[in-house]
């Protein structure tokens, strides 16, 4: 399949524009806070949340809107996530209204979302005197100004976009995330907002999005902790002018495929962005006798605080990769396990036949200090594979959460 990457973010696909100002919410004035995504014309919408059973108020006000699986706009503020407040449903359908009024659209076709600290109230005062200049910036140049006003601890702004054909059209996919801590397994995601041109039934686009979250953001994890408010919401306008893809098929094969390509750009990104990481993880495992098992095992071994601390260090300590497979609940043959570590400076295999192998340490320091680590682990259960995301885990992680609130 043919898929190019393009510049534009969430407004690359036709008939998207976005903008994002600072309003307020937040004290530092250079911190973007208030960001803006809009359709032309009404989309087809889909979006997952989170598991965690304490949700945030715009989960549950998006998730009622999204009833009637249409939007045209969403709506996010950082530095305030408005969870656990008593008057945060009235605060988020109030978002929505406001940002309705500024659009001159139904409140019903607007989502929100929001980033940042639990607990507190947010104050809508910056947010209905900041709406009308957000909404008056709109524009196709506008993403990059989006991506930014959605960040809390990320370094980075994270926005990518892919092209692709289907029935002889031109389509897009593009998107914007955030999400640098509170990210593991199982939806937590972090927030992320994919808007596409191509035309997609909104039962297929629910469809398409949970599958591929499935295999992307629900096998990336920071470090453990499962948010309250993330989210990843999907538009499709269809203004590329494709044939509407109303079932599985190849067209179908096509749209999913580029949506995963586009999901596992931001998985990378987002776990290379951890809070205070310096090296992304990637495991890949092999050989499984389930889809499932291959799944638990990744993500328990991405998941684990001491294997995370061992690339850190970059100690080539596999004892505790084995550790984590035995722990993970999948159903292994723990003699027939193999495990190598490898980066742009090599590979090196540790593990053989579940047993430790003779390797040299100062090739496995040079390969483990590299940015980028791949964990490969083989089985002799079957054929089935899974890939997982994470990241090291550091001194700063604690210096960060240590006054996240300051």
């Amino acid at each position: 399949m043919d898929f190019k990457f393009i510049e534009g973010g969430v407004t690359a696909a036709k008939g998207y524009k976005a903008a994002g100002i600072h309003c307020g919410i937040r004290k530092n004035r250079s911190k973007k806070d208030l960001a803006l995504l809009v359709s032309d014309i009404p989309a087809a919408a889909a979006a997952v949340y989170t598991q965690n059973l304490v949700k945030g108020a715009p989960c549950v006000v998006t998730q009622q809107h999204l009833e009637d699986n249409t939007a045209r706009a969403v709506v996010c503020n950082s530095g305030i996530a408005n969870t656990c407040a008593a008057d945060g449903i009235e605060k988020a359908e109030a978002m929505c209204s406001l940002t309705a009024k500024a659009l001159g659209i139904n409140p019903g076709d607007v989502l929100v979302a929001s980033t940042g600290i639990i607990g507190p109230s947010i104050n809508l005062s910056p947010i209905e005197q900041g709406l009308p200049i957000l909404a008056e910036s709109l524009s196709v140049e506008g993403h990059s100004d989006a991506a930014e006003a959605i960040m809390t601890t990320d370094t980075v702004k994270k926005e990518f976009a892919v092209q692709f054909t289907l029935g002889g059209k031109v389509c897009t996919i593009g998107g914007m995330a955030k999400g640098s801590g509170m990210i593991a397994p199982n939806m937590a995601t972090m927030l992320c907002f994919i808007t596409t041109d191509a035309a997609v039934d909104p039962e297929v686009l629910k469809s398409v999005l949970s599958e591929t979250v499935e295999d992307t953001f629900n096998m990336l994890s920071v470090d453990g902790d499962t948010s309250t408010n993330d989210m990843v919401v999907i538009l499709a306008n269809g203004m590329a002018g494709n044939p509407v893809i109303k079932e599985k098929g190849s067209d179908y094969e096509v749209f999913a495929a580029a949506l995963r390509e586009l999901c596992v750009k931001f998985c990378r990104a987002l776990a290379a962005d951890g809070e205070g990481a310096t090296k992304l993880l990637e495991c890949r495992v092999t050989g499984a006798a389930t889809k499932e098992d291959a799944k638990k095992i990744a993500k328990s071994v991405i998941n684990s605080s001491l294997l995370k601390a061992a690339m850190f260090g970059a100690d080539a300590n596999w004892g505790r990769v084995l550790c984590a497979i035995g722990y993970s609940g999948a159903d292994v043959n723990t003699a027939g396990i193999k495990v190598a570590f490898s980066s742009s400076a090599g590979t090196v295999l540790v593990c053989q036949n579940g047993a430790g192998i003779d390797f040299s340490e100062d090739e496995a320091k040079k390969v483990l200090s590299e940015k980028e680590i791949l964990i490969d682990i083989g089985l002799s259960d079957g054929g089935f594979e899974a890939t997982s995301w994470g990241c090291d885990l550091t001194y700063d992680y604690v210096r960060i959460n240590g006054d996240y609130r300051s």
